[in-house]
């Protein structure tokens, strides 16, 4: 779980109040394949969450360490979370994304996913 964490903070991925092991543990007790990861050398360089809620697939985390980025390492990763949100039975998904965030922005801009500026997302906690 620290790998996690440090390539977060790394990443500059605007931190929340769940970045921490007790928050990781859960989700990996939870689902333990919604976390994943891409290593070097036993080092985390990337991740990203697919979590499927029964209803529709949601991403969040992706997030490339720095000297590991403009590789195809956010593709490659996002194009795994999306495999595994259909092998679960997504037919729709959402992902999370920092609208203030210009790389993150240019990110999903040019992937195929699609951007809804007129829905809003309201949130708890």
């Amino acid at each position: 779980m620290p790998m996690v964490l440090r390539l977060w903070q790394e990443a500059n991925a605007a931190p929340s109040h769940t970045d921490d092991a007790r928050s990781l543990t859960r989700l990996i007790e939870h689902d333990p394949a919604a976390l994943l990861l891409a290593e070097e050398r036993g080092r985390v360089v990337g991740s990203v969450i697919a979590g499927w809620d029964g209803w529709r697939g949601s991403i969040y985390r992706l997030a490339v360490a720095p000297a590991h980025r403009r590789r195809g390492l956010g593709r490659q990763l996002l194009a795994a979370a999306d495999a595994r949100l259909q092998d679960s039975g997504a037919v729709r998904a959402h992902a999370i994304v920092i609208g203030t965030d210009a790389l993150a922005t240019s990110f999903w801009d040019a992937s195929r996913w699609e951007r809804q500026a007129e829905r809003l997302r309201y949130v708890k906690g």
